[in-house]
C-alpha cells in the first residue's frame, strides 16, 4: 500500500480553532516541507518514503504512548521562496510538533531561523550545510555528517591516495553550491593545491554547457560535483559526448539513486560520497530493519541512500518522542531532543552532545559500477 503526501499550496492566514501542536489524544502530527517536484523531487520523495517507513513501523507496534505517527508534506520546489511561505504556513497552522526531513541549503537557509524563532523542532534536514550545525541552534537536530567533511574526504581520495593534481569543480550558484566549494578550496589549501577550474550552473536548471566547456580547457583529471542530480548527469553525459572523461566525484545531496538512473550507460565510474550506511548490506541490523520497514509501506520501493537517511530521521524522532512519555508537547519533544546523547539505532551509533547537534560523522565513498549498480569503493 502506498501512502499518499498530503501538499498544500496555499498558507494559512490565521491559526485554526482546532491548532494543537500537532499533538492529540490519539495521533502526533509532523510537517515536512521539502521538493515534491523539479529537478530535486526525487529527494524529497525519498526522504519521505524514509520517514513514513519509521512512523508506520511504530504505528503497527502501537505508536507512541498509544497515539499515531502522521507525516503531512508541503512541497516547496527546492525554491526557497516557496519553502518560506509553506513554512510559514505550517507554523501559523500550529498543527504540527515539529518539522522533520527538510530538503536543500538554500531552503534551510531561508526557513531555519523562522523555525528558530518560534522553537519549532528542525529534524534531520537532508544538506550538510555548515550554519546548521552552530552550536546555539538548539531546536535543530542533524543525522549527517556536513559537507565540508564530505570534501575533505573527497580531496583525501583524489589527491593523497591517487596523486590527481589537476581538480576543478562544478557547482550549483547558490549557498549550497559555495558551501561545498569553501569546503573543497579548504582542503586543497591544506595540501598547498589549488582548483584548476571553476564552473556553476543556476539551481532548478540544467545549463551546464559553458561550465563544461570552461572546466574542460583545464584539462583536469578530476571534476567534484556540487549539485543536484539532473544538471549533473547532464555535464557528465555532455562530458562523455566530448570525450573527456576525468574522474567524477559527487555529493551526497546529488540523490544517487536518481543521479544513476538519470545517466544509465554514462555512469559507469562515477563516485559519490555518503553519509549512510550502504543501504543494501542488511549484515547491519538497521538496514535490515529498514528493509522491512520500507517493504510494508510499498512492496515494489527500491532501498537506496536517500529513503534509509529518512528512515533513520524517523527513528531518531521516535527515540525522543518516546523520552517525553505520556506528558507530550512540543516543549517537552524539544527538550528530548535537545537531550539525547549516546542513540544505539540497531547497531548504527549517533551521538550527540553540548554543543554537538549532528550525530553521524563518517563520509562512505560509493561508485557505480559497470552493470550500473552502486557499491562501496574499494581502495
Amino acid at each position: 500500500m502506498k501512502f499518499k503526501a498530503v501538499i498544500a499550496l496555499f498558507a494559512f492566514v490565521t491559526a485554526p480553532a482546532w491548532a494543537n501542536e500537532g499533538v492529540t489524544d490519539s495521533t502526533i502530527s509532523f510537517a515536512q516541507v521539502a521538493a515534491l517536484e523539479g529537478p530535486a523531487s526525487a529527494l524529497g520523495t525519498g526522504m519521505q518514503l524514509g520517514i513514513r517507513a519509521a512512523f508506520e513501523e511504530a504505528n503497527r507496534a502501537g505508536g507512541v504512548a498509544g497515539r499515531t505517527l502522521v507525516l503531512e508534506t508541503f512541497d516547496d520546489g527546492y525554491e526557497p521562496e516557496k519553502s518560506v511561505e509553506q513554512v510559514r504556513s505550517v507554523l501559523n497552522a500550529n498543527a504540527h510538533i515539529g518539522l522533520i526531513g527538510p530538503v536543500g541549503t538554500p531552503t534551510t537557509l531561508a526557513t531555519q531561523p523562522l523555525a528558530t524563532s518560534a522553537n519549532m523542532p528542525f529534524i534531520g534536514p537532508f544538506t550538510g550545510a555548515g550554519f546548521l550545525r552552530a552550536p546555539e541552534l538548539e531546536n535543530v537536530v542533524n543525522i549527517r555528517a556536513s559537507y565540508e567533511a564530505e570534501t575533505e574526504r573527497w580531496i583525501k581520495y583524489l589527491a593523497d591516495e591517487r596523486g590527481l593534481t589537476k581538480i576543478a569543480i562544478l557547482y550549483q550558484d547558490d549557498g549550497f553550491g559555495r558551501a561545498g566549494l569553501a569546503g573543497v578550496n579548504k582542503a586543497l589549501e591544506s595540501r598547498g593545491m589549488e582548483l584548476v577550474a571553476e564552473g556553476f550552473y543556476a539551481r532548478n536548471t540544467t545549463a551546464v554547457k559553458s561550465a563544461l566547456l570552461d572546466i574542460r580547457r583545464s584539462e583536469a583529471d578530476a571534476v567534484v560535483m556540487v549539485g543536484a542530480y539532473k544538471p549533473v548527469a547532464e555535464f557528465i553525459r555532455l562530458s562523455r559526448q566530448l570525450s573527456f572523461n576525468p574522474v567524477f566525484m559527487n555529493i551526497s545531496f546529488v540523490g544517487t539513486d536518481a543521479l544513476k538512473a538519470e545517466l544509465g550507460a554514462d555512469g559507469e565510474g562515477v563516485i559519490i560520497s555518503q553519509v549512510v550506511p550502504y543501504p543494501m548490506d542488511t549484515s547491519i541490523p538497521l538496514v535490515a530493519a529498514y528493509h522491512e520497514a520500507l517493504a510494508a509501506v510499498d512492496a515494489e520501493a527500491t532501498p537506496g541512500f536517500v529513503s534509509l537517511e529518512g528512515y533513520i530521521t524517523g527513528r531518531l524522532a521516535i527515540e525522543a518522542l518516546n523520552k517525553t512519555g505520556d506528558a507530550l508537547t512540543r516543549d517537552s519533544f524539544l527538550t528530548a531532543l535537545k537531550s539525547l546523547s549516546d542513540v544505539d539505532m540497531d547497531g548504527i551509533k549517533l551521538t550527540f552532545g553540548a554543543g554537538d547537534n549532528q550525530g553521524m560523522d563518517d563520509v562512505f565513498m560509493t561508485v557505480i559500477s559497470a552493470d550500473g549498480n552502486v557499491v562501496p569503493l574499494e581502495g
